[in-house]
């Protein structure tokens, strides 16, 4: 009696259970990160499959990060990817999933030295949407006081700017630079030597979430993926070997 009853038990677990459907903002086409519309990249497989193992089916919304977080607030989106807890927005911010390593990048041949965070203000700056609040308080500092500051809804500009000679620096994850160079290849020369400017410290970024519940079962679908070793096999799938 016993061994048949712990075989229904057993075939309850096994019935197919429909997911809790959750809408979630990405940013626009950035890859590595997210390869828009694609269904791939670095960043939406590990929020995917964290999600996933959280027993949610994540619907995928693209758009700019400035609609996004104003997507959030107004409850029309049930969370977002690539933000933090100083982003100015409301919301339960989960474990950290990712990091990015934003560098400056000018064109060699302008021979200009950047040392610290400060030095930018002399210069055209070109970053990505909420970069001011996204990389601390002396960025933030910077592009208010810099009138050549700008942000940019669609990264790929950034790197036609670039070698275009239309700005004289651009602020972005080493990796997306990288991806994109690929991408305007055809459209301005990347043969050009870059000169890299480590002044900023890794960014570490979380989801947020319009719900408590949610944001806590991310976190544990997040752990799942750590400890499986998918995480990092993920991460592996999409790492660049060092160049210029």
């Amino acid at each position: 009696m016993s061994g048949r009853w712990l075989g229904a038990m057993l075939a309850c677990l096994s019935l197919p259970v429909a997911a809790e459907v959750l809408n979630i903002g990405f940013g626009t086409h950035k890859p590595p990160y997210v390869f828009e519309g694609e269904s791939r990249g670095l960043e939406y497989e590990l929020v995917v499959r964290a999600l996933e193992l959280a027993g949610f089916e994540p619907v995928a919304y693209y758009a700019p990060s400035e609609r996004l977080h104003l997507m959030l607030r107004r409850g029309e989106i049930d969370a977002i990817t690539t933000t933090h807890e100083h982003s100015g927005v409301k919301a339960y911010y989960s474990d950290v999933y990712i990091r990015y390593q934003n560098v400056a990048v000018a064109l060699a041949s302008r021979g200009y030295r950047i040392e610290r965070i400060s030095d930018l203000g002399q210069y055209s700056v070109s970053a990505f949407q909420r970069a001011r609040l996204l990389l601390g308080p002396e960025f933030e500092r910077m592009a208010m006081n810099n009138p050549r500051y700008r942000e940019e809804a669609l990264q790929i500009n950034r790197n036609r700017l670039l070698y275009s000679g239309r700005t004289d620096v651009v602020i972005g994850d080493r990796l997306i630079i990288r991806y994109l160079d690929r991408e305007v290849a055809e459209q301005v020369d990347v043969s050009q030597p870059l000169a890299w400017f480590d002044v900023f410290p890794p960014t570490y970024y979380r989801m947020g979430f319009r719900e408590e519940e949610a944001r806590r079962r991310f976190d544990q679908g997040l752990l799942l993926l750590r400890e499986s070793g998918e995480y990092q096999a993920i991460e592996r799938r999409y790492r660049l070997p060092e160049s210029h």
